[in-house]
């Protein structure tokens, strides 16, 4: 299966506004494309049960119609972290049928975006997390860097974690987050002199940047073995 998985350097570092962005990309490019959020904190309760504004976003920027609880199979309304929230609601999130979800997911699509939840390492319950997801579906990872103060640490450790796990960082994006960050040109270049993967595009700090906005300034061409998977 053609795609990515998308994991940030934390928590709130625009990685919603990337996969979704990729989802517009993929879709001017020809492809059909749906979007996955597996797990997600932090739901509004409606008459359809609860719903995640980030997977609402990737289900809207996905070009075939799938329904909501394929693209989150788990939300929960407490914004905390997902194994907390799970136990709050007495519920154990299963990989099984996480990967159930996927594979309806992804059929007859083209490609498929997944974004995980807050960084790499989050745990899902007490024997599992973000990492054995991400490996179960063999999709190479793009990290989200929101640019900020600490950024170069959390980057480079996300990405030793990454590998260390056994999974290929495909790539990254730099996504501003903060109009004051001083030493923006320094810090980009020490990221792609240290990370050792492709840079995938830039977004500047602008409240408000839609996914469509972003999938302009991004290069999926760079995602080493993308366009040439069977």
């Amino acid at each position: 299966m053609r795609g990515v998985f998308v994991t940030g350097t934390d928590t709130g570092v625009g990685k919603t506004l990337v996969a979704a962005g990729l989802l517009h990309v993929f879709a001017r490019g020809g492809w059909s494309c749906v979007g996955m959020k597996p797990v997600a904190s932090g739901a509004a309760m409606t008459a359809a049960g609860p719903r995640n504004a980030d997977a609402l976003a990737l289900q809207r920027a996905a070009s075939l119609p799938r329904p909501y609880e394929w693209v989150n199979p788990y939300a929960f309304e407490a914004p905390v972290a997902p194994h907390i929230a799970a136990a709050e609601a007495g519920v154990n999130i299963s990989l099984a049928r996480i990967l159930e979800s996927y594979t309806r997911l992804c059929q007859g699509a083209d490609a498929v975006v997944v974004e995980g939840v807050g960084g790499w390492q989050v745990p899902l319950s007490d024997r599992w997390g973000m990492p054995d997801l991400a490996r179960q579906m063999a999709l190479p990872i793009i990290l989200v860097v929101g640019l900020r103060l600490g950024c170069l640490s959390h980057a480079l450790l996300s990405a030793r974690a990454i590998r260390a796990d056994g999974l290929e960082l495909a790539g990254w994006v730099a996504n501003g987050m903060d109009a004051g960050f001083e030493r923006r040109g320094e810090n980009l270049a020490t990221l792609g002199r240290m990370l050792g993967a492709p840079r995938l595009g830039e977004i500047p700090h602008q409240p408000g940047q839609t996914a469509e906005a972003a999938a302009s300034r991004l290069d999926v061409a760079a995602i080493p073995g993308l366009f040439t998977a069977s």
